[in-house]
């Protein structure tokens, strides 16, 4: 057996016989990490060889879904578990990973299957002192210590399991690499191997994944591609609240979201995000305003706060926390070029109440009218709510789902609607007030007549 040296980028799996400060491939710097290769084959996994089958021919329901009984991560998985899929699931450390799992784990063998849990980092003593912490205590969860590929896949044939929980890939080798585990190549082999245990004994798996100080999966990017659904488990450490996030699903929509809250009894699902991130809302307050945002097929009301106030230095400040920093300079520039309000020379803060990431433009409406509201230091009328995308010329532009959000803003209480003209002139509901405006001048009139 020959061995060999290679630098391999720790994002993108790219190798190089050489270290290089930036990877060609992926442009990231200090990526490339020196590790060993041999050069023996890697052996196929034994079971029969596939064989074509027409489509017409293939056998498949949207009734072999399975629920978990938890609603929020049954909706972020596109409505349950897909046999044979493979979840990967990311966040900071201490986020809750192990804990939403292992809850999951419980009510799947609650309906009388077995789950097979796999701890690469933790002793089965500590796993059952969460569990007891939690007050699970199922017969039905089978927890298996081991780093190793091989003995996994052994004793998962031995064990009838419905699902399979694996924690986390980064603690898995296998004997056919001389790599350390945790590189790129014992990450990509062994997932690629789980993955092909997943499809052949129609077994979903659950990998639980690190991530780097800059929030994204570690290991190379290949990861991802091959894995069938991604979530991204969010928290910020001054709340209670966990958001867990889609960013790819080959079964359901991406960007859909759950909401949970972290208690001493573990994540408990929050049904109703929007009554939840307005809960303590002050009303009367300058500067801040309700929007609302589509997360998936979810309609979402929050409140978007803002802070304008005179620099005392020379160069004025810039914050955003929530929305998108170069989305909010963008703002501030049509305030200042297309209603004439003189906001360049001051301090200008933005924050999305509740720690929520609001990705989509819908948001720019919101924004500008919280900007105006602590300029003016005129507070917002409580029972308005204001959406809509805004352009560079000051026009504001119509956005999807609109019909979705008003009735969510309707049913949550609120009496008027400021959105996008062409929205409004689809739209047809006694229950709300629905004011359309087409320029961000209009809707800065509409908001303080």
């Amino acid at each position: 057996m020959k061995v060999r040296n290679v630098f391999l980028c720790q994002s993108c799996g790219y190798s190089s016989p050489k270290w290089m400060g930036r990877c060609p491939d992926c442009g990231g710097w200090n990526t490339l990490i020196e590790e060993k290769i041999s050069d023996t084959r890697i052996s196929r996994p034994a079971g029969p060889s596939a064989t074509p089958v027409p489509l017409d021919e293939i056998d498949y329901a949207e009734s072999e879904r399975f629920l978990t009984g938890i609603g929020e991560f049954d909706r972020v998985l596109g409505g349950g578990i897909v046999p044979g899929s493979v979840v990967l699931i990311g966040g900071d450390p201490g986020i809750g990973k192990s804990t939403l799992l292992l809850q999951v784990a419980d009510r799947i063998s609650n309906t009388s299957h077995n789950v097979l849990y796999i701890s690469g980092e933790e002793s089965p003593a500590q796993i059952k002192m969460r569990a007891g912490r939690l007050d699970i205590a199922s017969k039905g969860i089978y927890l298996l210590a081991e780093t190793s590929l091989e003995e996994i896949l052994g004793h998962a044939q031995k064990i009838p399991h419905r699902a399979m929980i694996v924690d986390s890939i980064q603690t898995i080798f296998t004997d056919q690499l001389s790599s350390a585990p945790g590189s790129v190549s014992q990450v990509r082999e062994s997932a690629s191997q789980l993955m092909n245990y997943a499809k052949k004994n129609a077994v979903p798996v659950f990998l639980v994944g690190h991530v780097t100080k800059d929030g994204a999966i570690a290991g190379p990017r290949v990861l991802e591609h091959i894995v069938d659904t991604v979530l991204y488990f969010e928290g910020d450490s001054g709340h209670s609240y966990r958001i867990l996030r889609a960013v790819k699903n080959r079964f359901g929509s991406t960007h859909e979201i759950g909401v949970f809250e972290m208690r001493e009894g573990g994540l408990e699902e929050i049904v109703n995000p929007s009554s939840l991130f307005l809960s303590e809302r002050t009303p009367g307050s300058t500067g801040s305003v309700v929007v609302s945002s589509i997360e998936g097929s979810r309609p979402i009301l929050t409140e978007v706060q803002a802070l304008v106030s005179p620099s005392p230095f020379g160069i004025p400040k810039r914050g955003a926390i929530g929305v998108d920093y170069n989305r909010l300079l963008l703002l501030v520039s049509v305030l200042e070029k297309r209603v004439g309000m003189h906001i360049q020379g001051q301090d200008i803060f933005i924050n999305v109440v509740g720690g929520l990431e609001i990705r989509e433009p819908a948001v720019d409406l919101g924004i500008i009218a919280a900007l105006s509201s602590s300029f003016k230091e005129v507070a917002i009328d409580p029972d308005t709510i204001v959406f809509g995308e805004v352009g560079l010329s000051g026009e504001v532009r119509a956005v999807t789902s609109a019909e979705v959000r008003v009735k969510e803003a309707a049913k949550l209480g609120f009496k008027r609607c400021i959105l996008p003209e062409r929205n409004a002139s689809q739209l047809a509901l006694d229950s709300i007030e629905i004011i359309g405006v087409s320029t961000v001048k209009n809707a800065v009139e509409a908001i303080f007549p």
